[in-house]
């Protein structure tokens, strides 16, 4: 991983001023790979290390139940900006900004771009110091460059995996947008929501496509689950435990209608939404998310019954249309 930024003397420096005995250290899939050694640095600077085994999905999916339980005096969360204020555990942000170059696959972009003239910039945590360099890339190849900076993400042009707040306000001042970084989950998510097309120039794999087609198959797998929600009669309305996807009066809201319209409805509490959780429930037919949409998005083929987002509730009880969801956004509740 010597792409990335640990920040091990920070880490470090942070427990000498703290005088913190234990810590948990948390980290997102793509980095557990580093716990062990990041282990180390801790118990260097003569606290105790625990390395959080669980899966962690952002900055909403902090640790601080499991914290409090082990006795620990400082979470260090890696991966994630800061999200929420919260006062019941210190927390660490490690951002673990990327330190790789990205001239050339920005410069590759441009050929993507060509039709477009006015382009909307995002990228993750890792690569938003790097951005105002994309920005000027982009305008010397003689394309306007907007950058939003709005809702709650930490930095301007971040967009995060259930906010893209930054992309969505820029929208209807830009023809495409570009995501500068690694994967489909992000760039999936800026199409998504504003319904521009969305071009990944990813420095990793030192390459650059469209996310359409994938966009396209995502809308077609939402439709069908709406389409087969409305012929259930029994839902699980499920309220996340994480601690910043606890959602309870949504969940309340969302019981109330649903029984309005004849349907039965039960509140589930639940820390993972795995296929293996829901099914045990045998008889419920769908399940409405409150927690972290992206678990509806990404894993429709995962689960044996439907599992719809919030606003593709309304839409499934004709509250909203198709077309105004597709406006509004599937990252919104």
């Amino acid at each position: 991983m010597k792409n990335f930024d640990f920040e091990e003397e920070r880490v470090k420096e942070e427990i000498e001023r703290l005088e913190a005995r234990r810590v948990l250290i948390q980290l997102p899939e793509g980095l557990k790979q580093e716990g062990s050694r990041l282990a180390a640095v801790v118990e260097k600077a003569g606290a105790v290390a625990i390395v959080s085994a669980d899966p962690c999905y952002g900055a909403c999916d902090l640790a601080t139940l499991d914290a409090e339980s082990l006795d620990v005096d400082l979470i260090v969360h890696y991966g994630h900006s800061e999200m929420m204020k919260q006062k019941r555990m210190q927390t660490l942000y490690i951002e673990v900004r990327a330190k790789i170059s990205i001239k050339g696959t920005v410069k590759k972009a441009t050929r993507l771009l060509e039709d477009y003239t006015s382009i909307g910039l995002t990228t993750t945590v890792q690569h938003v110091h790097v951005l105002n360099e994309a920005r000027e890339l982009l305008l010397k190849a003689g394309k306007t460059v907007v950058i939003g900076d709005t809702g709650q993400s930490k930095y301007a042009g971040q967009v995060i995996g259930c906010d893209f707040s930054n992309a969505q306000s820029i929208s209807k001042d830009v023809d495409a947008f570009l995501f500068v970084g690694g994967g489909r989950f992000h760039a999936i998510g800026v199409e998504l929501t504003t319904g521009k097309p969305t071009i990944i120039a990813d420095p990793y794999e030192k390459r650059v496509h469209s996310v359409h087609d994938e966009v396209s198959r995502v809308l077609k797998k939402r439709w069908a689950s709406i389409s087969k929600a409305k012929e259930a009669e029994t839902f699980g309305v499920l309220i996340g435990l994480k601690t910043g996807q606890k959602r309870v009066r949504k969940a309340l809201e969302m019981k109330e209608k649903l029984e309005k319209n004849g349907k039965k409805a039960t509140l589930l509490a639940v820390r993972e939404i795995t296929p293996s959780a829901l099914m045990q429930f045998l008889d419920i037919d769908a399940y409405v998310n409150t927690a972290c949409p992206r678990i509806s998005l990404d894993d429709t083929l995962s689960f044996r019954t439907p599992v719809l987002t919030f606003n593709e509730t309304l839409v499934m009880l004709g509250e909203i249309s198709w077309e105004k969801l597709c406006r509004k956004g599937w990252f919104e509740s």
